[in-house]
């Protein structure tokens, strides 16, 4: 049996910011050089 009384850790603190993913440029509107048109993670989408 512990002797010691154990030392808690928070569980809290592990929320971030919203990363903001998706389809930026839809069906009809126009893309110029340049523009962010999907922001995605890994290379699941292939347009």
């Amino acid at each position: 049996m512990a002797h010691k009384k154990g030392v808690g850790s928070s569980k809290n603190g592990r929320e971030s910011a919203s990363k903001r993913l998706g389809i930026k440029i839809f069906g009809g509107q126009d893309a110029i050089a340049g523009n962010i048109i999907v922001r995605q993670r890994g290379t699941k989408h292939n347009p």
